[in-house]
């Protein structure tokens, strides 16, 4: 079913995934009492999204971040009704949620060509303004870049994700035998044979407290709201940040980062989920994933040993557990045919939810 192939979606080189701009709608033109003219409008600023751009090449074509659209034509004897001032444009990346300087929404940019309205011209000059133009709007505007993928990969420091993203879609993230090795986010694609193309994203290592923005948690987590399915990467040796940290087990990092995810946006926990128990070629290994799955099966046999503060309120519950090895290779076919089922599962339902809401449209228009 599933035939090796990769494609590397974005290189980041000085990644930068938000940038604060200044926008400016153009001033009105002033009109013409003594005829009635009016002033033309005030160009708007709009965010754009395109295709190949990046918050990176978008800061380094206009270093100076201000973006200030055109004024409106003055209202003369050969033309009383001025022209609108020129739009001015802001070429973003897709995946781009902007916002004002109070943290207000004001729209996404999810696909190609989709825009937001920044910074409205000012209205030209007419009757009720004593034929005076007026300013046009002054906005200081985040563009924060959440990364758009199929999956997302979540789990502690050193569990293999990058090893795992290098397995499924041959993408070339660092690996090596410390924490922290992946510094921001690394898309891979996995290509099936009937050319069906999954996203995956990988993303930095999060740790106790990410959701407090421990470790720039904030940073990281934020792109897993654009994700459609999460993969809990998890080693089956468990895990210590430093000699300092408490030693975790495999079940209480599965756990722990549920509650991360949880305390930062509850929303996260309604997405459909899929574990990947790592490193099956250690020694142990096996008695150890026996462990866990009593762990998984009944795990209200087993919280009463941690903290009220480290419980979830709503447990996790996975669709495909898999135990994979990343140096052996072990499992890997199957998680790719896991992941490629849950998505397919999660299209129906999707499908299944537009057309009945156009049926129940259809019938409240007849």
């Amino acid at each position: 079913m599933v035939r090796c192939g990769c494609a590397l979606l974005r290189k980041y080189g000085n990644f930068i995934d938000n940038l604060r701009i200044f926008t400016k709608g153009g001033s009105g033109g002033m009109g013409y009492p003594r005829l009635g003219g009016e002033g033309g409008r005030g160009g708007d600023v709009w965010v754009v999204a395109h295709k190949n751009m990046t918050l990176k090449q978008l800061k380094n074509k206009y270093p100076q971040k201000r973006f200030v659209a055109g004024g409106g034509a003055n209202s003369r004897v050969s033309a009383l009704q001025g022209s609108k001032g020129k739009d001015c444009e802001v070429p973003a990346p897709v995946g781009i949620s902007v916002t004002d300087e109070n943290g207000q929404v004001l729209g996404e940019l999810n696909k190609e060509e989709d825009r937001v309205l920044v910074a409205k011209g000012g209205l030209g000059g007419k009757l009720h303004t004593n034929f005076l133009p007026l300013k046009g709007q002054k906005r200081i505007v985040h563009l924060d870049l959440k990364v758009i993928a199929d999956v997302g990969l979540v789990g502690f420091p050193n569990a293999g994700k990058s090893s795992l993203l290098s397995r499924v879609s041959h993408a070339t993230p660092v690996i090596a035998d410390y924490a922290f090795t992946t510094l921001r986010p690394e898309l891979g694609k996995i290509m099936y044979n009937d050319f069906k193309q999954i996203s995956v994203a990988d993303l930095p290592g999060l740790i106790e407290g990410a959701h407090m923005n421990k470790g720039m948690g904030h940073k990281f987590l934020k792109h897993l709201e654009r994700t459609r399915q999460l993969l809990f990467v998890v080693d089956i040796s468990g895990f210590q940040l430093s000699s300092v940290t408490p030693y975790r087990t495999a079940f209480e990092t599965i756990i722990l980062l549920t509650k991360e995810l949880e305390l930062y946006k509850e929303e996260l926990q309604t997405k459909p989920a899929l574990l990947a128990i790592n490193k099956m070629d250690l020694p142990d290994a096996q008695v150890k994933l026996q462990e866990l799955m009593k762990q998984l099966l009944s795990p209200e046999d087993f919280l009463h040993l941690f903290e009220t503060k480290m419980i979830p309120e709503k447990a996790l519950e996975f669709q495909h557990i898999v135990p994979i090895s990343t140096v052996t290779g072990e499992g890997i076919a199957e998680l790719k045919s896991c992941i490629r089922k849950a998505l397919d599962e999660q299209d129906g339902k999707e499908s299944d939810a537009h057309r009945s809401k156009q049926l129940l449209n259809l019938q409240s228009s007849s």
